[in-house]
């Protein structure tokens, strides 16, 4: 994976993300997984971004 090449479709703020590109506020991953921790989401914080690796 390549942090120096940013995913310009994938905003990330995320730094403690393994993904994360630290120049930018974008993710280097190709593609990303979003799910929910939420049974029925209502909210976007019922949201999670699946792909997150710590550091």
């Amino acid at each position: 994976m390549q942090k120096d090449n940013p995913n310009q479709s994938i905003r990330c703020y995320v730094n403690s993300c393994a993904h994360h590109c630290q120049d930018a506020q974008y993710c280097a991953l190709d593609t990303i997984q979003v799910g929910t921790h939420e049974t029925d989401p209502t909210q976007e914080e019922c949201t999670d971004c699946q792909s997150f690796r710590m550091k």
